[in-house]
């Protein structure tokens, strides 16, 4: 599939994350122990240097130009080898909608911060009543003179808390004849706007990753529109869409397989049942195969200039269901002790890794709206490229 220099390539990269980046940080990655977020600003930072940040964006504002295969392979081989991932909501989410439909002052003010880590951003789509049915958001934006006024609401809000930028989804055309019509994209600073208040959602493992975001006539200035009035839902599809490619996470489920496999010859398994275990590593083990092969499918058909299809959304689902199957696996092969409780009364990491996979046949699009349109391109009622709902998280 990959050619000499390519394979080359990937060893590069594996040898520039073992040369680069912190062996605690990249340990801790590998054994699903928390990494901070300024660790991964740091790492962040480094790769910039490298030039190595969004290899995805063009040349002209910091890109590699790298081929298809290669993005892919930088991608998958950071994950396999234990690199912390970067926040995917200002270089991939929202950067490429900026180059793509950005006036050029937003592009010289927020592209060089986002490249080199300086902006952490956070995405404002879902709402109480607006998850997967994104359609149906109510958070109001008017325009006043040369401000929007916003009101409403955004929840599941992730890392709303430490972020320095928003990107919010707004109805701009209440009564638009179609609810996606009457969207609209706004850029928010959420440390300079007033009328912002940011509401922490514990989760059951103690931390604090989401948020709900409240706008109480907060003012944002008229330049900070992304595109043309009522064209957002236009632009979430380009958000979306950037999550295919790599969407089934190849690189991080080889890493947990391997971490999987090597407690198990440590003899980290407690109690019996370890013929059965071995079964379910093995079967777990050649559906990976299975996703990896259609990815390198679906790679070769994008390397053509196709268009991925349906493909796209099953490798969404089956990746989704491997990452749940595998922390499950870890869990089981530690036994008991994957309960124990910290010093600090906080769940072991492996338990919590088991719970923080839960969520991940949610976002990026629902695994029940994921198989509603994988029947359909199988049956020939039409071909999608990305999906519809949510995006990585909200």
């Amino acid at each position: 599939m990959f050619t000499d220099e390519e394979t080359a390539f990937a060893q590069e990269v594996r040898d520039f994350v073992r040369a680069n980046l912190d062996p605690d940080v990249r340990r801790r990655v590998i054994c699903a122990q928390p990494v901070s977020l300024e660790e991964k600003r740091v790492w962040h930072a480094t790769l910039a240097r490298q030039g190595w940040a969004a290899p995805h964006w063009p040349v002209e504002w910091g890109g590699t130009g790298w081929s298809p295969a290669k993005n892919y392979l930088f991608v998958e081989t950071l994950a396999e080898e234990g690199a912390p991932e970067l926040s995917p909501f200002g270089l991939q989410l929202l950067a490429p909608v900026l180059i793509r439909y950005g006036t050029e002052e937003q592009k010289r003010t927020y592209l060089p911060k986002i490249l080199s880590g300086e902006h952490r951003w956070c995405q404002g789509f879902s709402e109480p009543g607006a998850g997967s049915d994104l359609a149906s958001l109510k958070t109001r934006a008017v325009l006043d003179g040369d401000e929007w006024i916003i009101n409403g609401q955004k929840m599941w809000t992730t890392v709303a808390h430490a972020a320095d930028m928003m990107f919010c989804l707004v109805r701009t055309d209440p009564v638009a004849p179609k609810p996606q019509m009457g969207i609209s994209m706004l850029i928010v600073d959420m440390k300079a706007t007033s009328g912002v208040d940011v509401r922490p959602i514990m989760l059951l493992n103690g931390e604090r990753t989401t948020n709900e975001v409240y706008f109480d006539n907060a003012r944002v200035p008229a330049g900070n529109l992304v595109g043309e009035v009522n064209k957002g839902w236009n632009y979430t599809r380009v958000v979306l869409g950037n999550e295919r490619l790599n969407i089934a996470r190849v690189g991080l489920c080889k890493r947990q397989l391997r971490h999987l496999k090597d407690m198990v010859r440590q003899g980290g398994h407690v109690g019996g049942g370890l013929e059965r275990l071995r079964q379910k590593i093995a079967a777990v083990e050649l559906d990976l195969m299975g996703v990896e092969a259609l990815s390198l499918r679906m790679l070769g058909r994008y390397q053509l200039g196709e268009a991925p299809g349906f493909e796209a959304n099953f490798l969404k689902l089956k990746g989704a269901e491997l990452q749940q199957r595998l922390t499950r696996l870890l869990v089981e092969a530690r036994g008991p002790a994957a309960l124990r409780l910290g010093a600090d009364g906080a769940h072991s990491c492996l338990l919590k890794s088991h719970f923080d996979t839960r969520v991940v046949t949610i976002y990026g699009g629902s695994s029940e709206v994921q198989r509603n349109i994988v029947a359909k391109g199988m049956l020939g009622l039409g071909r999608q490229t990305a999906t519809s709902g949510k995006g990585l998280s909200a």
